[in-house]
C-alpha cells in the first residue's frame, strides 16, 4: 500500500535520485538509497506510527526513524525510470544527488538489455521479461554473484559484486507504481537509518520472525497462504526462517547471496548449518562473532519479554557482521577495542507493516502480555547459536 501525497506543495527545484539499495536481503518492498546514511522504503501507515510511538527500550534495536518525504516516479530524455526525492528546504544542503553510481548503472543496465532496439519497453513488459528470465535464475539458484555492466555512457563498469534481490524488488516496485500512479505523481517514503553504511564489507542475514507471519487485517485467502508458509518451513518448528543472507567470501573476494526461497525449503538441521554458512567467510568460521551476536540477541530477548500487547507479526530480525576482518592490532589495541563492539555487530528489528500493539491502528484486538511467537523464534536463535559456538 502506497500513501500518496495529494497535497499541491509548489515543487523546491531540488531533486535527490533515489538508488536501488544494493545491499537489500529480503522484504518484497524496494528499499532505496537515500544518501551514504539513509535508506527509504514506501511509507505504511501502520508502520510510520510504530515508529512514531516506539518505546525506549526498542530504539536500540530498529533503525533510526527519520521522517518522511515526497517522492515522484520520473521518466528522464532516455527513457529510463527513476523516483525522485524532494526533501524539506532545511535539509537541501544535507543530500548530495547521486546520479550515476553503480546502482543506477546497474539498474539502467537492465532496462537497456531488456529492451527492444528501438528503445525501452513499457515498463509492465519490462517486469514480465525480467520477471521470468533474468532475476528468476538469479534469484532461485545458489550463488556467489559477481557482474559486470556498461554504463550509461557506454563504459564497462568495473566488476562488481552485489546482491540482485535489492534490484528484484525494485522492478516489481516501479511496476506498481507505474500502474498506480501517474508520472510525477507525489507518493510518500519513509526514512530510515542506513544500519550498514559503517560496514565495508555488510554481511547480513534477515530472519522472519514468529510463528504467525499475517496481520490481523489479513483476508481468509493471505491468511491460508501465509499459514502454509510457516507450516512447510521452520517458522512453525522453530518459529524463525532464513528471508535472505549475504555473506562476504575473502578467498573469492565476493558474496555469497542466499534468497527466501532458499530459506523457505529448509529443515531444522539445514537452518543450523545456515547459520554456520552466515558465519563462515570462505576459509574459517567467525567464532569471535558468537559471542556478541549472542549478547545482543539476549539483550533484545529481555527487551522483548517486556512488552506487553506488541505483536510483531511478519516482521524481520537482521543480523549485521562485517566481513572485512579488522587489521592486526598490537596488545594494547586489542584490550582498549574490548571496551566497544571490535567486531562490528549489529541485530535490528525491521519491517512493522503488521506490528500490532494495544493503542495502534487496529482498536478492536488488543493482546495481552508479550509476543509468544516472536520470543519462541529468538530463544530458539540463541539455543542453536549456543550449539555452534560449543562445537556441537
Amino acid at each position: 500500500m502506497v500513501v500518496q501525497d495529494n497535497t499541491d506543495v509548489r515543487d523546491t527545484g531540488v531533486g535527490v535520485r533515489l538508488e536501488p539499495f544494493l545491499h537489500q536481503v529480503g522484504g518484497h518492498l524496494s528499499m532505496m538509497q537515500y544518501d551514504a546514511h539513509t535508506v527509504c522504503k514506501p511509507l505504511i501507515s501502520q508502520e510510520q506510527q510504530f515508529y512514531e510511538s516506539l518505546p525506549l527500550a526498542m530504539r536500540c534495536f530498529t533503525p533510526q526513524y527519520k521522517g518522511t518525504i515526497t517522492v515522484r516516479l520520473q521518466r528522464d530524455s532516455r527513457g529510463h525510470l527513476s523516483l525522485v526525492a524532494h526533501p524539506l528546504k532545511e535539509n537541501q544542503e544535507s543530500f548530495p544527488v547521486s546520479s550515476e553510481s553503480a546502482a543506477v548503472a546497474m539498474w539502467q543496465t537492465l532496462q537497456q538489455t531488456t529492451g527492444s532496439s528501438g528503445g525501452p519497453r513499457p515498463l509492465v513488459q519490462l517486469a514480465h521479461s525480467f520477471k521470468e528470465s533474468t532475476a528468476k535464475v538469479l534469484l532461485r539458484s545458489n550463488f556467489p554473484l559477481s557482474t559486470q555492466v556498461e554504463g550509461a555512457n557506454g563504459n564497462q563498469v568495473e566488476r562488481r559484486n552485489f546482491n540482485p534481490w535489492g534490484l528484484h524488488c525494485h522492478q516489481a516496485h516501479l511496476t506498481r507504481l507505474c500502474s498506480e500512479c501517474p508520472e510525477d505523481k507525489r507518493c510518500r517514503f519513509l526514512l530510515l537509518e542506513n544500519v550498514v553504511s559503517q560496514y565495508t564489507q555488510p554481511c547480513i542475514l534477515d530472519l522472519k520472525m514468529g510463528t504467525q507471519q499475517h496481520g490481523d487485517d489479513a483476508s481468509e485467502e493471505k491468511k491460508a497462504r501465509h499459514m502454509k508458509k510457516c507450516a512447510q518451513s521452520t517458522s512453525a518448528c522453530l518459529g524463525v526462517r532464513v528471508c535472505g543472507m549475504q555473506v562476504y567470501q575473502t578467498d573469492k573476494k565476493r558474496f555469497l547471496c542466499k534468497d527466501k526461497y532458499y530459506g523457505r525449503k529448509l529443515s531444522v538441521q539445514g537452518f543450523r548449518q545456515a547459520l554456520s554458512q552466515f558465519l563462515h567467510d570462505g576459509t574459517r568460521l567467525r567464532r569471535e562473532l558468537l559471542g556478541p551476536i549472542l549478547c545482543r540477541l539476549q539483550e533484545l530477548l529481555t527487551v522483548i519479554r517486556s512488552q506487553s500487547s506488541y505483536r510483531f507479526y511478519s516482521s524481520s530480525l537482521l543480523i549485521i557482521y562485517d566481513g572485512q576482518e579488522p587489521p592486526e592490532r598490537t596488545p594494547q589495541e586489542a584490550y582498549s577495542s574490548t571496551l566497544g563492539n571490535p567486531s562490528k555487530v549489529d541485530i535490528r528489528m525491521i519491517d512493522f507493516a503488521h506490528t500490532t500493539y494495544k493503542g495502534s491502528w487496529n482498536k478492536h484486538t488488543t493482546y495481552e502480555g508479550p509476543d509468544s511467537g516472536y520470543i519462541f523464534g529468538l530463544e530458539n536463535l540463541i539455543g542453536i547459536l549456543r550449539d555452534i559456538q560449543e562445537g556441537e
